[in-house]
């Protein structure tokens, strides 16, 4: 089959990859009709090459058709339309019983250290083979896929693999007061979602921030106050001044570790990655730096007992953090990876509605053949040609 693959630095292909099997009693095997490039999947395009190798196949937004599943998978029968959530849960172990799907206790990557294994994110995260690929093997088929309805463009469901629960989390995180503000700062994808569930779920006052034009153009169609940081230069004092002199109740970290106005860490992560793979990876597990402008500027921002809550994903082992403000300002972090099953009950019955009431039909900005990645991502890492969503069809 085609497959998207890493090959090495700003290098994805697409290749020839074994179609994959059944391998486990709870395994499925899923004919890919849609998958999407992630922000995340932009780290490992850049920064955290040392985790990969070459022929490792990338992805982890996909949905499609079941065309095969395992004596143990009762729940699925071929032909049913699912989505396959990035993290591999089972469903019934201590964490799972939890709601805590992404520390999955039977697939936590433990020689690594990590929480549950993901789809096509480096051996950190189990080496999942991802799901830019024509089939997918879907291990945890008993529990993890999610079956939607026939009919409509895969849009309106394939956000729930990742983008669509990782806003929603990111926002029940946040824990706006009702009639409070949100502020939102990167209005990618998952922010764009952040903005808008936000506002769905009744924060008065949703403020996107950002430098894209064409970013922030999305957000102010569908109601969201933006700013742009690239006219500022002091953006939290900017917040705090449009907020009643305190600032947002709340504020949400949706770029991560690749934030712009970091030169130095930027610095530390382009030499970390010209270094041989044997080298990079210790020094990265015990010393990596993260690009912190944006999450910084969050904590600056937030009124004091607010609540910074961080989507975006980070990965630094030695990261500054401006601990006395925090703590004198009594602010409240929360993060972590989405758990993606325990908010699609919720969002389900909102993507049912036809009205499409977080305008999802307005986020994909560009729909590619599968053979077309190498250039997707290369579009979407230099936000060429107003590229906020790609979607690639195998």
């Amino acid at each position: 089959m085609k497959a998207v693959t890493w090959q090495g630095k700003r290098d994805v292909r697409v290749t020839d990859v074994p179609d994959p099997r059944i391998e486990a009693p709870t395994d499925a095997i899923v004919r890919v009709t849609s998958t999407a490039i992630c922000g995340s999947d932009l780290h490992l395009y850049e920064v955290l090459g040392a985790y990969l190798k070459p022929g490792d196949v990338l992805g982890h937004e996909p949905m499609g058709v079941v065309e095969e599943v395992g004596p143990a998978v009762s729940g699925l029968r071929p032909g049913d339309r699912v989505v396959v959530p990035f993290n591999i849960a089972c469903g019934s172990c201590w964490m799972c019983d939890r709601q805590l799907y992404a520390q999955c206790e039977t697939t936590q990557v433990r020689a690594e250290g990590k929480g549950a294994a993901l789809f096509g994110y480096t051996c950190l995260y189990g080496s999942i083979p991802g799901g830019q690929a024509e089939y997918l093997r879907v291990p945890q088929a008993q529990f993890g896929p999610i079956k939607v309805p026939e009919g409509g463009p895969d849009e309106r469901y394939l956000y729930l693999s990742d983008i669509l629960p990782t806003a929603w989390q990111a926002v029940r995180y946040a824990d706006t007061p009702r009639g409070g503000t949100l502020a939102v700062f990167g209005l990618g994808p998952v922010g764009q979602l952040c903005a808008r569930v936000g506002r769905y779920l009744g924060a008065d006052r949703v403020i996107g921030l950002d430098l894209v034009p064409e970013r922030l153009a999305m957000a102010r169609r569908h109601g969201i106050e933006v700013v742009d940081v690239s006219d500022l230069d002091d953006v939290p004092g900017a917040l705090i001044d449009m907020v009643d002199g305190r600032g947002p109740d709340a504020v949400i970290d949706a770029v991560g570790m690749e934030a712009h106005g970091s030169r130095v860490a930027k610095l530390a992560q382009a030499a970390a990655g010209l270094l041989p793979d044997k080298v990079s990876q210790p020094m990265t597990d015990r010393f990596a730096v993260d690009r912190l402008a944006v999450l910084h500027t969050a904590i600056k921002s937030v009124r004091r007992g607010g609540t910074v809550s961080i989507s975006g994903v980070y990965g630094g082992e030695v990261d500054p953090m401006p601990l006395m403000e925090m703590f004198d300002r009594g602010i409240q972090l929360r993060m972590g990876q989405c758990h993606v099953r325990r908010w699609t009950d919720e969002i389900l019955p909102v993507l049912a509605d036809d009205n499409d009431p977080l305008g999802l039909a307005d986020l994909r900005t560009h729909r590619l053949p599968l053979a077309e990645a190498p250039r997707a991502y290369e579009m979407f890492q230099k936000k060429q040609d107003g590229c906020v969503k790609v979607i690639l069809t195998p």
